[in-house]
């Protein structure tokens, strides 16, 4: 099979798609893989790295995309990249489709059948494809908080640990999981006084056996919530509905009743984000105010540490991508219920429950597309 990268295009993305170990891996396999030129340059891999792989260095984008039979990338397609896919391609990607509308179209328009990272599940019940992000953004979120917490950049001028006489920062963390997780493990590192809101006493019980004397944590009642947000100097947002948008925690209307120059770090972004007031921003110019209240909502923070990023996201997609291009995608997926989990669009059918719900577009069943 041809297997093409291109380079990232979305504004501030220094990741690509495939390494030049995962190239090697399906050089192996007998694959062409296309790259390219400098898609790698972002996450520290010259050209001469995937060469040396036994890839191939193609001038441009269009070129990938008309050679290739897989597109493997990290981000979305943008407009410009929608419209050099086609029918009978593969594409293997994050979509977060249910925000996103008008990719949603044109996918549907090309009729590539789109495979996307964030809804390829496993036998734990987990996203193996999003973790690795999830992980990398959720040790981020605090980080990335405690600067926009900073007065110059029209925060509280809170130190996330305080000092000696001094109370450390209240940190909020909506949602337990992986992203959750980690930002709470990072912000209590840095001394704040964490607490984790969830919905599953399962995962509340998890927590407080493995993180009980390092953060607290709290059933995610809608009271519960806004009771702790008052008091909050920074709220990070890490609710995940696999596939579909994600929910609005606080409202609008509910921020006059926050800290004033409190910063809210929204990880759900890509989702559409779990803040009635978020909407995306880049890490150009990643931070704005609404009624006093600071927004981080960077659509790829990940990126920012691209190399790191890079790296975990390829040991995740790889086997992934190898199996796809050395069986076929319908026989890769007939053989693996959880990379059919993955499929969101073939030959103009939506293919994905939570996306069809969320956007209120007819949906067929994945394993019926295998046949189409």
């Amino acid at each position: 099979m041809k297997i093409g990268c291109p380079k990232e295009i979305k504004p501030q993305e220094f990741r690509v798609g495939i390494t030049p170990n995962a190239a090697r891996e399906a050089v192996a396999h007998g694959h062409d893989v296309l790259i390219e030129t400098n898609a790698g340059v972002g996450s520290g891999f010259a050209d001469a790295d995937y060469i040396a792989a036994g890839a191939k260095i193609i001038a441009t984008a269009e070129e990938v995309f008309a050679k290739a039979e897989m597109i493997v990338k990290v981000k979305e397609p943008q407009a410009i990249e929608r419209a050099r896919l086609r029918k009978g391609q593969l594409l293997f990607t994050y979509l977060h489709l249910a925000p996103d509308p008008e990719q949603t179209a044109d996918l549907l328009k090309s009729g590539v059948t789109a495979i996307a990272y964030e809804t390829v599940t496993d036998d734990r019940g987990g996203l193996p494809l999003l973790a690795p992000m999830s992980e990398v953004a959720g040790r981020l979120a605090p980080q990335v908080g405690a600067w926009t917490l900073q007065k110059a950049n029209g925060g509280r001028g809170v130190l996330l640990g305080g000092v000696p006489g001094v109370a450390p920062a209240k940190v909020l963390v909506l949602g337990g999981g992986v992203v959750g997780t980690h930002a709470a493990k990072v912000a209590a590192g840095m001394g704040a006084d964490v607490t984790v809101l969830d919905r599953s006493i399962p995962r509340l019980r998890y927590l407080d056996d493995v993180f009980g004397g390092s953060f607290k944590n709290g059933f995610a009642s809608a009271g519960a919530t806004m009771e702790l947000a008052r008091h909050a100097d920074l709220i990070i947002g890490a609710v995940l509905v696999p596939g579909a948008a994600a929910p609005k925690l606080i409202s609008r209307a509910q921020l006059k009743e926050l800290k004033p120059g409190a910063a809210l770090v929204d990880v759900a972004i890509d989702q559409g984000g779990c803040f009635e007031t978020s909407h995306a921003t880049t890490h150009q110019d990643p931070i704005y105010e609404v009624d006093g209240i600071l927004h981080y909502c960077v659509a790829n923070m990940p990126g920012a540490v691209a190399r790191t990023s890079t790296l975990a996201l390829g040991n995740a997609t790889m086997p992934f991508m190898l199996a796809l291009a050395d069986k076929g995608w319908r026989l890769a997926c007939a053989e693996d219920k959880h990379l059919l989990a993955g499929l969101n669009t073939h030959a103009g059918h939506l293919t994905y429950a939570a996306v069809g719900a969320a956007l209120g577009l007819p949906v067929i069943d994945a394993a019926a597309a295998l046949n189409m």
